[in-house]
């Protein structure tokens, strides 16, 4: 899903950085999330804190996908989530 319509930025780009490191100001330097309109803030802030939390990857993704993140999962590969 596309988070900041302004620069293009996907939630799965925002995970991929943050499973690279990266923090939100970090990602916000590199990807250009909210530094524009500033409407995809919040939702960039919470994909970052999700990805930060317990598993390195999006639990967004899996929700979405209905998968449960398991070994034989595509949304942990960066593959299509439903």
């Amino acid at each position: 899903m596309i988070v900041c319509v302004c620069h293009r930025v996907s939630d799965r780009d925002i995970a991929r950085h943050v499973r690279g490191g990266m923090d939100f100001s970090d990602i916000q330097l590199e990807l250009g999330v909210a530094t524009q309109c500033g409407q995809c803030e919040s939702c960039a802030r919470e994909i970052v804190a999700q990805c930060s939390a317990t598993s390195p990857v999006a639990a967004i993704h899996h929700e979405r996908a209905g998968c449960g993140g398991g070994a034989g999962c595509a949304c942990a590969a960066g593959g299509p989530a439903a």
